[in-house]
């Protein structure tokens, strides 16, 4: 494909899908021998375009650095051709919360894409030997893989430098990768992974190996509860799959998964309302031109004009989590069940390869049915997503099935550093099972 060619489908893709909060538009940027191109997603900073974060109050901000993922990538031959559409600083599950535009599914333009990186999930879908770089802190990749029917890895916590990411959470933020089968995903984890001495999380990672192999899966009953029936059917037939294909499958109980949920929204809530403190009007965001305000009125108006609800609602949970005479009670108790989650985990892998469960409850929902569910039930669709970001584990998701023509994806959860069991199985599920392009993939 020339680069012309490129650049025309590039256009009609996001004319069509919306999953580009900005993109190259000149198609001789296109040429130039590049051995491969990407997207980023809209809080990873690079210079050639803005880094919104899918927020108004980061209008205009156009960084003048390349995150090393970014940086990474272009050196190993890369172009990236633009930014993609996320919830705004990463809130929500559907790709809905963002003021730049909502992405559409690329399998039924009437459902979500999933979030928060809604757009790389679509990207990847539509895009032929497209690479895009996505951002996960509760399941921000698993979900819009799963939606996309793409595959999506999320690496080991700190194995992804950090460095030009806009944060969310700072203890749960993963870079990771979206495309369209697992070979392209092993081709470029090695690429942007290594210690950076701009992120200290990444300074203790030992050496990556794409090499592994899971012999035997645990399957958590907790995680067959609350799912539809379709997925629930899918998934067991993806299972038997497994089975034959020599993977052993255990029935296990870890109790200590129904206490993720809640223990990962006050961390990830407190985490945000200190990370959004900055975004006030006098670094980013409109910069008000009364002099005579005070501080708290100067914020405030700044704040309650440019940030969505979603993030306000955060921004106060977070808050109340962090108050003196609650921090304990609420803060100090989600940390202890973060504990206890990675030690379930751990006890797990003394027996087993992996942990299976499947990445979403539902099939993509209609952008009608998201704006009709309440904040709770928006979030409880992360409950199998969340525990494994939670314990900074390895994860990837799937396409196991096409229910009335509409993926549903499988996660398999890895010990720490060992992103090349997933990779591993990956592969070997590729050949068995077919994955499908939506219609009018580019």
């Amino acid at each position: 494909m020339t680069g012309k060619d490129l650049a025309t489908t590039v256009r009609l893709a996001d004319e069509r899908y919306r999953m580009f909060a900005e993109k190259l538009e000149d198609p001789l940027a296109y040429e130039g021998g590049h051995s491969f191109h990407f997207s980023a997603k809209d809080n990873l900073c690079s210079v050639e375009f803005q880094a919104r974060a899918g927020s108004r109050i980061l209008e205009g901000y156009n960084p003048p650095f390349d995150a090393t993922a970014i940086k990474r990538l272009k050196e190993a031959g890369g172009l990236l051709i633009g930014k993609t559409n996320m919830d705004e600083f990463g809130f929500g599950s559907f790709g809905t919360n963002s003021d730049i535009g909502v992405p559409l599914n690329p399998f039924d333009t009437t459902r979500c894409c999933g979030g928060s990186s809604g757009g790389a999930g679509a990207a990847a879908s539509v895009l032929d030997g497209h690479l895009s770089i996505g951002v996960s802190t509760g399941g921000s990749i698993s979900c819009p893989a799963s939606f996309c029917g793409v595959v999506g890895l999320v690496p080991t916590y700190g194995r992804v430098s950090r460095w030009g990411l806009i944060d969310y959470g700072n203890s749960l933020d993963k870079i990771g990768l979206l495309a369209s089968s697992s070979d392209m995903i092993a081709r470029y984890l090695p690429v942007i992974s290594g210690p950076d001495a701009l992120d200290p999380t990444s300074q203790v990672q030992p050496p990556l190996s794409i090499e592994g192999d899971v012999g035997s899966v645990a399957i958590p009953e907790e995680a067959l509860a609350g799912l539809s029936d379709g997925v629930r059917k899918a998934f067991e037939e993806a299972v038997g799959r497994l089975e034959g294909m020599g993977v052993e499958v255990r029935r296990v109980a870890m109790p200590e998964l129904r206490f993720a949920l809640p223990a990962y929204y006050i961390l990830a809530t407190a985490e945000a309302s200190t990370n959004l403190a900055r975004y006030c009007g006098m670094r980013y965001g409109d910069i008000v031109e009364e002099t005579d305000l005070g501080f708290n009125e100067l914020f405030s108006q700044v704040r309650s004009k440019d940030l969505g609800n979603e993030a306000k609602r955060r921004i106060l949970l977070g808050t109340f989590c962090r108050m003196v005479g609650l921090r304990d009670r609420y803060y100090i108790k989600a940390l202890q069940v973060r504990k206890l989650v990675i030690q379930a985990y751990e006890r797990q892998f003394r027996e087993v390869d992996a942990v299976l469960t499947p990445t979403m409850p539902f099939v993509a929902p209609r952008l009608d049915e998201v704006e009709k569910m309440s904040a709770l039930e928006a979030y409880h669709a992360d409950f199998l997503t969340v525990p494994p970001n939670l314990a900074g584990l390895p994860h990837i998701s799937l396409p196991c099935a096409y229910i009335d023509g509409l993926p549903a994806g499988m996660q398999l959860v890895a010990p720490h550093w060992e992103e090349g069991r997933l990779l591993s199985l990956a592969a070997r599920w590729e050949r068995e099972f077919q994955y499908r392009r939506p219609e009018g993939g580019a």
